[in-house]
């Protein structure tokens, strides 16, 4: 059985290698064998993750012509590429693009960083703030006064509590989506959405396409259930979703479900506009796949011009392709581990019939909080706090990279919690491993591709600003150099940052 779950198209890949920008040789150099430029063409698309890890490539012949070259210089860096670990092949099968075994596939990043180590560890690996205050300690308070007619039942709500399903379908609603109480489901974060969700959709073996990158969580809770992921590479910067390449996925691969972040990508930023929308909805649609569209950074524009697009469900008027997951847990406060999932009554129905073998329902309290936020217009004005801290943050942090890190390369999301950097031909997973040596936490690229794509990136969020980012990008800049020259460290403990 072939190993590849999609084929890349000899026209996008021609198109792709076309578009590379040959560095121009120094003094007394030579030019490369043409077989070796094209398979570090190749073997560099593969790790910035424009061509998916295990896409089909092309036949010799036929990328021979696209590229206007002898079939005997493919077949040379097809070969090369099977030797390096790049590229596997099987008669009748064809070849598909692999990472080499042995490349670190990163363990750690996205974990929170234990209170004891906030001294002297700069903790860039979490997407998260503190909470807004003083809206937190109201929210609790006012789910104390709400509580005492609660605490005579069981305390189990597995579809949620009825006031907040009913506030939520409201805010959709008001947001021009009609929605019942019934299409509501809350859950524990979007992470208990999300695993829900696949449960119920997506069986072992089942394909679930994704977006390349993606956020690593969800990725790596989809390997566990057992899912086969198939990349569909973003394009550049913040253009985010080529149309053409989801549509060839989701007719060729025909995953059950495919998972979008339309609303500032995590982790590059990007903001999906209408027509991608539309158009995403009716090729899921066409495909029969189950289209996810996770909303958790919807609310978080940090630039006030920012024009937000109609939600993704809001091209699914029947309710037929899309379901929607929100949070609490970025636009508020991730230890608030309230999430929800809009979708048909019936899917509800049948989410809620099986959270009865997970964890029966979400905490009550918690529940009590958000509907306290949602109904005072505190959750409003907590969140323009929240926009404004991340505003401030991001600002700090991309001076100050560019300031210490000036080969590094990005693009300045509109909003969202994350920098998606390219990091100047570093190994992403190198910097990682020296940046803990030297005092800065920081995730790798590979955490946030499939089987290992996008080393030479890392993702820094916006979570620290003012000297802490600053400092940050110190410690970043000396691990880089370290990863440089090879050295295996600073031979001094970081030293204790106070915020």
């Amino acid at each position: 059985m072939a190993q590849w779950t999609s084929a890349m198209g000899v026209a996008q890949l021609a198109r792709l290698l076309n578009s590379q920008q040959e560095r121009p040789a120094g003094p007394g150099s030579r030019r490369p064998p043409a077989y070796r430029a094209l398979a570090d063409g190749i073997r560099l698309l593969v790790l910035e993750g424009r061509v998916p890890v295990a896409a089909r490539l092309p036949a010799e012949r036929e990328l021979a012509l696209a590229l206007s070259v002898s079939r005997t210089t493919v077949a040379a860096a097809y070969e090369a590429l099977r030797t390096e670990g790049f590229l596997e092949s099987r008669r009748g099968a064809g070849s598909w693009t692999a990472v080499p075994a042995g490349n670190p596939f990163p363990a750690r990043g996205l974990e929170p960083l234990p209170p004891e180590a906030l001294g002297s560890m700069i903790d860039l690996g979490c997407a998260a703030l503190p909470a807004p205050e003083p809206w937190l300690t109201r929210a609790v308070q006012g789910a104390l006064e709400e509580l005492p007619p609660y605490a005579h039942t069981h305390g189990d709500y597995p579809a949620g509590l009825p006031a907040l399903r009913s506030m939520i379908a409201e805010r959709y609603t008001a947001r021009g989506i009609p929605t019942m109480p019934e299409q509501i489901m809350v859950t524990t974060g979007a992470m208990g959405a999300m695993d829900a969700i696949c449960h119920l959709f997506a069986g072992r073996g089942e394909r679930i396409a994704v977006e390349s990158p993606s956020y690593a969580n969800i990725l790596q809770l989809m390997r566990e259930a057992g899912a086969r992921l198939v990349p569909v590479a973003m394009a550049e910067g913040l253009a985010g979703w080529d149309m053409d390449r989801w549509r060839q996925v989701l007719r060729d691969a025909a995953p059950r479900i495919a998972y979008v972040v339309a609303d500032f990508h995590n982790p590059t930023g990007a903001l999906a506009d209408e027509d991608q929308r539309r158009r995403l909805v009716e090729a899921s649609r066409s495909a029969g796949t189950v289209l996810i569209a996770d909303e958790t950074m919807s609310e978080l524009w940090l630039d006030e011009d920012v024009s937000m697009p109609r939600p993704v469900c809001a091209f699914d008027p029947a309710g037929s392709t899309v379901i929607t997951v929100g949070s609490a847990s970025k636009a508020f406060w991730a230890g608030m581990r309230i999430g929800w999932v809009r979708a048909a009554p019936d899917v509800i129905r049948s989410l809620v019939a099986a959270r009865a073998y997970a964890d029966l329902g979400t905490p009550v309290l918690e529940q009590l909080a958000v509907n306290w936020l949602f109904g005072t217009g505190g959750w409003e004005q907590a969140v323009q706090v929240r926009r404004t801290q991340a505003r401030d943050n991001r600002d700090a942090l991309v001076t100050a990279v560019r300031r210490e890190l000036p080969d590094w390369e990005f693009e300045v999301p509109r909003g969202g919690l994350t920098l998606w950097v390219r990091t100047g031909g570093l190994s992403g997973s190198r910097l990682a491993e020296m940046g803990e040596r030297v005092g800065v936490r920081v995730p790798s690229g590979p955490r946030f591709g499939v089987d290992g794509a996008f080393e030479g990136y890392v993702r820094l969020p916006f979570t620290v600003g003012g000297a802490v980012a600053e400092e940050a990008a110190v410690r970043l800049a000396a691990a880089a150099r370290a990863v440089e020259t090879g050295a295996s460290g600073s031979g001094e403990a970081p030293r204790t940052f106070v915020a």
